[in-house]
């Protein structure tokens, strides 16, 4: 019998389960790329468009568990030494958590989960597993490439029109019975014409790209896997080099890419400098790539005209983190890609990546961050070891 923590978001303060406003979602069985939707074994133990993502929605996975013997701990309790995570890491074999709410699998932490065989994220990114630790103790690590990428993609173009069109606080002054239309309007511009550069061209930021096309923007990448001639041709695409040579040509500022050691805190007053005053800064790849006080000095400034955020540092960020009430943001807690519609998918790959490890049968190579002792998969397309 194996252990499994999963660590997950804390319910809905109104209750488990919600009211659902919808009754179904549509599916979704192949993404843009080829690649196909999660395709794990029998039935789901879920409903796709339920809450799964929190603690009472368990992923789904008690039943298929339960049935093969195996105990499942589900918990939102993740942070401290006497922490329900802290205390059932050293007898678990499968630890499941969350970019939105991580168990942050530590050096010190791999260090004590003397069982630990597999690390599990459910969604993208697994930068709250220390990569080189993971390796080092052969522990495998998977993530559900794919499953939420147009979700964030979807975000971030929300964030976009949000903060050029001054919606969030045109929104406030409707709520509160205002028609301050002057007030409104001397924020808010078009995005026609406007110069929009992606920082990564991944999954999510070529989506971004390929849904901002019909604005008539004039779009710009950086990327050190340059995208394919046809692709540019496509959509009329500008190639940079490096992210320096971006910033300083663009008028919004899209960030996708990987949280490593050497990209930490990338954006900083350095940075900044290089903008054009007013630029617009979207970020849902990873909080800790932007010096934090950085970004309230270029607000607070003027050097930049908005933020809009759905990653922080640490997560949950604290209640006083000064990105909450920083002039002209956008912030939303991490929630870009755990949409009930992305939810559906990364939790029916979480059951297929541990269909894979119970049944002792190859996890999809798409799935693989490290395995072997070293990079493997989508890892090592997407991070570096130190």
């Amino acid at each position: 019998m194996a252990k499994i923590l999963c660590v997950l978001y804390p319910d809905p303060e109104t209750g488990y389960p919600p009211l659902y406003p919808r009754d179904d979602i549509p599916t979704i069985t192949r993404y843009a790329n080829g690649q196909t939707a999660p395709t794990p074994k029998g039935p789901l133990g879920f409903k796709p468009g339920e809450l799964v993502g929190c603690v009472s929605g368990e992923l789904g996975l008690r039943g298929y568990l339960e049935k093969l013997g195996h105990e499942l701990i589900v918990t939102s309790n993740k942070d401290g030494p006497n922490s329900e995570f802290e205390r059932h890491l050293p007898d678990a074999e499968v630890v499941i958590s969350q970019p939105f709410w991580p168990a942050y699998l530590t050096k010190e932490r791999i260090a004590k989960a003397k069982k630990l065989k597999l690390a599990v994220t459910a969604g993208i990114g697994s930068d709250h597993v220390d990569l080189d630790a993971a390796a080092r103790a052969h522990v495998t690590v998977a993530e559900v490439t794919g499953s939420n990428s147009i979700s964030v993609a979807e975000h971030a173009v929300m964030m976009v029109l949000s903060l050029v069109r001054n919606y969030l606080p045109s929104h406030g002054i409707a709520t509160y019975g205002g028609w301050n239309i002057a007030d409104c309007a001397a924020r808010s511009y078009d995005i026609e014409g406007m110069h929009f550069g992606a920082i990564g061209a991944g999954r999510i930021g070529l989506a971004v790209l390929r849904r901002l096309k019909p604005f008539d923007l004039h779009l710009h990448y950086s990327d050190p896997h340059r995208l394919s001639p046809q692709i540019e041709k496509e959509l009329d695409l500008t190639f940079h080099p490096d992210a320096e040579s971006l910033v300083g040509a663009v008028d919004i500022i899209d960030v996708h890419m990987p949280l490593y050691p050497s990209t930490e805190h990338f954006f900083d007053d350095r940075m900044f400098a290089k903008m054009k005053r007013g630029a617009y800064l979207i970020n849902t790849a990873r909080g800790k790539l932007f010096e934090r006080d950085a970004v309230v000095r270029a607000l607070a400034s003027g050097r930049i005209a908005g933020y809009a955020g759905d990653v922080w540092f640490p997560q949950p960020a604290p209640a006083d983190h000064p990105w909450r009430t920083m002039p002209f943001n956008g912030m939303t807690p991490h929630i870009s890609g755990s949409s009930l519609s992305a939810q559906a998918r990364y939790a029916a790959g979480t059951l297929e990546i541990l269909q894979s490890h119970f049944g002792a049968t190859p996890i999809r190579e798409e799935y693989l961050i490290v395995a072997g002792g070293a990079l493997a998969g989508t890892g090592a397309q997407s991070y570096k070891l130190t």
